[in-house]
């Protein structure tokens, strides 16, 4: 997701509007060629190690792109667990993400440069032509108009702009007569349909064959799209036309980010998540820089740097401006509301931020990107990927990842802007976890919960695209690569797109539209090409001295900055009374309250009702402080729920040919061994007869001392854990009856005892699905002796059975699906006017661990939980509570300070209750929220 490129012709002799759109026209590559030489502490790492972790991502590259070929193609994608393709239909449908399936051979396609840049010009060639042969651009098929473009036109356009270069050195595709780029033109006129639309905003999906809103296309009822989706569209589209002449395309992708800017809040200058395509108007109304907002921030600064037109400068430093004043709290990134950029949204953060410390490095914000890329390091190193989500105390919140490539292109970035090879470390750790933990026999599976290390049966095709290249060129010199990178600037999916593009076909206008509506700060150019500034001031340990501070906030210390120095000491007072703190029978908390517009009611059944009235607020400052209590004081109850369930288990094969590189989630059992409190027990598995476990085992010599499979259904799962017991089994493992059941489309559950004392079982059970079951029972019809480890986390390999691996058969493992803890709700009782919101919870000594999870919902009054389907599981254990920290220190400020007061700020009433339904509105949002 960021720019290739080195600091050509950024001196300061440059002019500042020069031709080539300043060739890379960034801060970060004008500060190459000075910075590169700088350490920052770290050991220098030798050529030959450099050269050794190369050939080793040249070798990770052909076990993927070799088994895709091999097990999957034509097929869209790699299903690394089963060794199959992934053909859309076919599968049980996982929603959203199968759009991005097209039946065009995507990973195929998503590879063609990949393929080159890895100096595989051989592999590329026959590539081209198997995609020239067999590739289909006219099927009956709805596609997210998004990924086709960044995935599929992307990726035919980068093929052909390294297709030409490789011509024009005369030795390679010398056949060549832009094929491809007659396949992406032909795709592009495709999508053109779905800019059909009174704002020019796209539809998110079209059909490849019938277009939008026939009846047969089965699509264009949709009124609602991404920012992002609508917003990164630019540097296809225009190359597009550059290459072809055909203006039409970067005209439509233009008016797209036209009105996106135009309807930007001006107040803040921020933009939303999700917007009507129809109306402008903002559906979901909070902002950040992760998922449905990331790239259109990218290509607004990527399409300065292609095209040469300084409105897209200047509208990305406006954005840029606001999204260091409001979002950025280092090192974290927190989505705010764009009305309301004071207030936070949530309270995590997902993994694709992990761009935005290399796009930093473009814009030359180098201090903000190395603090941020630090702490998500510092997350990957506890938990050996980035998860898919995490909380700002850095717990897990989605526990899947799909084998994403954004930190390692903030790391390459980092790498060229400072050449300290510190950031060469963190490579060969990315590497290392890869190998250890993502590969399989057929390729490299995701994760499915980064707590277990279980895996999904899946491999994204933006794997080869993004991942090996920017590992590949982080170690490479540049006599490894056979053409100029700096001559290229990488799309969102790290497609490589010439820079000569800007001074060719330039039949667009442009007219500046920007400073019309905002007057900019000049330090928003400050960074910009030609830059007099000096990154680090003469001093190469400046990069180790800002990680250093960061270096245990993971491990072993709560996160600074968390939150805002506005919000929490209000010019040296007392921080808001925080939700876990709060007691009812504690009159300076009730004070607080009242202060807050919350009042205490107790109910006659025996409960206590907290209600919010922002008219009553002392200002407007406290009503913010009243809502953000009620949410906390829903988030906890709803963690409560929560941590009375028991965490997922593994299911690891560890036997030949498998090694413990095939992990199963598995449901737990509230009976029998804990495997989160004993050792992790291991074994061979067995069959029990009778299969259902439901009477004395006929077969007792064949269980004993091993892990008996028992079929689900017939009697109670207590009464299956006795029998196999009684036979001598050290554990058991239930199989799902239900024939085609997989975790992929159900929940996973924990099994229930029998409503009786279930203390006489000794041994560990665990539930799988019909679906991950068969894999340990092909198995052990395939391989006979089949050894599985039972254990509340994946446990590491062994290397020295590792050594000894032979080839495997082709269906050897499948995925299990995240446990998905289902929370019950906590709701509001309705009270007297939409200004109102309210929460039940328990009478006297009211702590977050007493609150009644039983409240009643109010259809007009809910206010909804945004920690929904929050996994609760901590990254560091146990960690010194911030906010008492921060207490104590405010409180000592206070008594030094007897005149502060908590109503510097005063807002007019009026202006509260005409922002409160938003606020509302927004927080009901937030339980929807989907990467």
């Amino acid at each position: 997701m960021s720019e290739a490129g080195g600091g050509r012709g950024c001196g300061s002799s440059v002019p500042q509007r020069a031709p080539w759109s300043l060739v890379a026209a960034t801060a970060a590559f004008c500060l190459v060629s000075a910075t590169s030489v700088w350490t920052a502490g770290a050991a220098p790492m030798s050529r030959e190690e450099r050269q050794k972790l190369g050939n080793q991502v040249l070798e990770m590259f052909d076990h993927a792109y070799g088994n895709y070929m091999e097990h999957a193609y034509p097929a869209d994608e790699l299903m690394p667990l089963t060794c199959r393709g992934r053909v859309r239909g076919q599968e049980p449908s996982r929603g959203d993400v199968d759009d991005a399936l097209g039946k065009f051979s995507l990973t195929l396609i998503d590879s063609l440069d990949t393929l080159v840049v890895l100096n595989k010009t051989k592999e590329f060639e026959d590539a081209v032509r198997k995609v020239l042969r067999d590739v289909n651009l006219d099927n009956d098929v709805v596609v997210s108009v998004f990924e086709t473009n960044i995935r599929v036109l992307g990726g035919l356009l980068g093929g052909h702009s390294l297709a030409i270069m490789l011509k024009e050195k005369g030795e390679y595709m010398q056949w060549y007569n832009d094929e491809l780029l007659q396949m992406a033109k032909q795709l592009g006129y495709k999508l053109l349909p779905a800019f059909n639309t009174t704002s020019g905003l796209p539809y998110p999906r079209i059909n490849l064959k019938f277009g939008i809103r026939k009846p047969e296309a089965r699509t264009g009822t949709e009124t609602d799209t991404c920012t992002a989706c609508a917003g990164t569209l630019i540097l296809e589209f225009a190359a597009l036309s550059r290459f072809t002449g055909a203006t039409i395309f970067e005209e439509y992708a233009r008016k797209a980010l036209d009105f996106l800017w135009e309807k930007r809040q001006r107040s803040s200058n921020l933009v939303g998540v999700t917007i009507n395509i129809h109306t402008g108007d903002w559906v979901r109304k909070d902002s950040g820089v992760g998922a449905g907002i990331d790239s259109y921030y990218e290509y607004l600064l990527k399409a300065y740097v292609l095209l040469g037109d300084d409105s897209f400068l200047e509208r990305f430093n406006t954005h840029y401006d606001a999204i260091m004043r409001y979002i950025s709290q280092p090192p974290l990134l927190l989505d705010v509301h764009i009305h309301k950029p004071m207030l936070n949204a949530r309270t995590w953060m997902d993994a694709l931020l992990a761009f935005f410390p290399g796009l930093q490095v473009l814009k030359g914000d180098i201090r903000p990107a190395i603090e941020t890329h630090e702490m998500l390091y510092q997350v990957i190193k506890k938990h050996n990927f980035l998860p898919e989500a995490f909380t700002t105390d850095f717990r897990v919140h989605w526990a899947q990842h799909p084998l994403r490539p954004e930190f390692a292109e903030s790391t390459y970035f980092l790498y060229k802007a400072t050449g300290d090879p510190y950031y060469l470390e963190v490579g060969k750790t990315l590497i290392e976890n890869l190998n250890k933990y993502a590969r399989v026999p057929c390729g490299f599976a995701a994760m499915k919960d980064v707590r277990t290390g279980s895996h999904e049966d899946r491999m994204d095709s933006f794997f080869l695209a993004e991942m090996f290249k920017y590992l590949y060129l982080l170690f490479a010199d540049k006599e490894d690569i056979i053409f100029d990178i700096e001559d290229y600037i990488f799309t969102t999916e790290a497609h490589l797109l010439p820079l000569w593009l800007s001074t060719t076909n330039q039949s667009i206008s442009k007219k500046n539209t920007t400073s019309e509506y905002t007057e900019l700060d000049d330090s928003n150019f400050d960074w910009t090409c030609p830059n007099t500034q000096i990154l680090f001031p003469n001093d190469p340990l400046y990069a180790q001295s800002i990680r250093e501070p960061l270096k245990n906030v993971v491990d072993k210390s709560c996160p600074r900055g968390i939150i805002r120095v506005e919000e929490s000491f209000r010019s040296g007072a007392k921080p808001p009374l925080r939700a876990r703190d709060f007691m009812a029978t504690n009159p300076e908390h009730l004070e607080i309250l009242k202060k807050m517009g919350v009042s205490l009611i107790h109910l006659k059944d025996g409960r206590v009702q907290l209600v919010q009235h922002a008219i009553q607020a002392a200002s407007s400052i406290d009503a913010e402080d009243g809502l953000r209590f009620m949410q906390e004081m829903i988030e906890l109850s709803s963690q409560q729920q929560k941590e009375q369930q028991l965490p997922p288990r593994a299911v690891q094969i560890v036997s030949h040919p498998f090694f413990g590189r095939v992990v199963l989630t598995a449901g737990p059992a509230q009976f029998g061994l804990d495997l989160s409190k004993h050792k992790e027990t291991r074994g061979f598995v067995a069959s029990s007869k009778p299969y259902n476990g439901c009477s004395e085992l006929t077969n007792p010599e064949a269980v004993m001392g091993k892990i008996a499979l028992i079929q689900r259904g017939q009697c109670m799962f207590a009464e299956k854990a006795r029998n196999i017991q009684n036979a001598g089994a050290i554990g058991g493992i239930v199989i799902d009856d239900n024939e085609g059941s997989s975790s992929d489309t159900a929940p996973l559950f924990q099994m229930a005892g029998d409503g009786k004392d279930t203390d006489d079982i000794k041994i560990p059970m665990l539930f799988l699905f019909s679906k991950e079951g068969s894999i340990i029972l092909d198995a052990i019809r395939e391989y006979e002796e089949v050894e599985v480890l039972l254990s509340d986390k994946a446990k590491d390999r062994d290397p020295e059975m590792e050594n000894e691996e032979q080839p495997s058969s082709e269906n050897d493992s499948q995925s299990a699906e995240q446990i998905t803890s289902s929370s019950q709700e906590v709701d509001l009782v309705d009270q007297e006017s939409p200004e109102e919101s309210s929460l039940n919870s328990q009478p006297e000594s009211l702590s977050p661990a007493d609150m009644d999870n039983a409240a009643s919902v109010s259809p007009s009054e809910q206010i909804s939980n945004p920690m929904e389907n929050h996994e609760t599981t901590s990254l560091d254990g146990e960690c010194t509570d911030f906010d008492n920290q921060l207490q104590e220190q405010s409180e000592t400020e206070e008594d030094s300070n007897p005149n502060v007061s908590w109503d510097k700020k005063v807002q007019p009433i009026d202006s509260i209750l005409a922002d409160w339904n938003e606020d509302i509105e927004a927080f009901e949002m937030m339980e929807k929220d989907e990467l």
